[in-house]
């Protein structure tokens, strides 16, 4: 969805916006291109993908400054950076296809690799430690929760059975051999759930995604768009949650009621904007077939109380 993403950003007002998933620049060198009133502020957990970033924005000069930390320490970045505050931000969550498609990472059950899927692979802990040390339920919780993946149960006694592990090839198989043969004819590879929901939890996906919405819009000045593409319901959920709160001050009053409970609305929900990739773009990109784009508009803080 680029275009549709680099035209969001258009009327912001001038300064940085941030990148939360730098990646390879793809998003990044559009939107330098398209709009001179901005520049980038790029952050990435992945040293390679911000070394690659780095290479293809050089001609950017300083309209880009880069960090290497997780989306949720977007205040050290900041500080660290001197920006005081965000003409708008873009979190495109998930795994990028460079790290899929490097088998060495050990994100992909189509490629033999060590088992990884590290993001930041400054951090020790790693999908073998997961794999090879939960318990079968701790198993079965993190596939169900993050994959929502139904054989949940008989996937994760399956890895306990079979351990050690040591490969992608090797899991893959199990988690194959564990889903029954009705069930693998539809819905893509059988393992894509399970090495979802593994790599969620190697990266504390979801525990840093709340937390580094709420800090965007804080530090977005009015008239900033946020906007936030994401992959799975479990993403979606968190997103819309916290956009949902922001625009609503998070008031917890009765709808039929005044708000009296003193909550401040600081976005407006961006109407108009188109929530899924187009068929054109979905048949051109596989990967691009369970992308949602939710957007907010910061918006000078606004009291709801007797708005209902």
């Amino acid at each position: 969805m680029a275009d549709e993403i680099v035209a969001l950003f258009e009327d912001v007002p001038p300064g940085f916006v941030l990148d939360a998933t730098l990646g390879g620049g793809g998003h990044s060198e559009q939107l330098l291109e398209r709009w001179p009133q901005i520049g980038i502020l790029g952050i990435d957990r992945d040293v390679d993908a911000l070394s690659a970033a780095q290479i293809r924005l050089a001609r950017f000069g300083d309209r880009l400054r880069t960090y290497h930390c997780r989306f949720d320490r977007l205040d050290e970045a900041m500080t660290a950076l001197s920006i005081d505050t965000l003409s708008g931000a873009l979190f495109d969550l998930g795994v990028s296809s460079p790290q899929l498609d490097i088998a060495e990472r050990g994100f992909s059950y189509r490629n033999d690799a060590a088992l990884d899927m590290r993001m930041d692979r400054t951090q020790s802990w790693s999908a073998a430690d997961v794999v090879n040390g939960y318990t079968a339920a701790d198993l079965a919780h993190v596939i169900q929760r993050y994959g929502d993946e139904r054989f949940a149960r008989r996937i994760a006694a399956a890895i306990v059975a079979a351990r050690p592990i040591e490969s992608t090839a090797v899991l893959a198989e199990i988690v194959v051999a564990a889903i029954p043969a009705a069930a693998r004819r539809t819905g893509g590879h059988p393992a894509k759930r399970t090495f979802q929901a593994i790599r969620i939890e190697v990266n504390g996906e979801l525990d840093a995604l709340a937390p580094a919405i709420d800090t965007a819009i804080e530090r977005t000045v009015p008239g900033g768009r946020v906007a936030v593409l994401s992959y799975h319901s479990g993403e979606d959920r968190i997103v819309k949650d916290r956009m949902r709160a922001a625009a609503t001050g998070d008031c917890a009053c009765p709808p039929e009621l005044p708000c009296v409970c003193d909550a401040v609305q600081t976005v407006r929900i961006v109407r108009g904007v188109p929530r899924t990739p187009s068929k054109a773009e979905q048949a051109n990109n596989r990967r691009a077939g369970s992308a949602r784009l939710r957007v907010v508009e910061r918006i000078p803080d606004v009291a709801t109380r007797g708005r209902r």
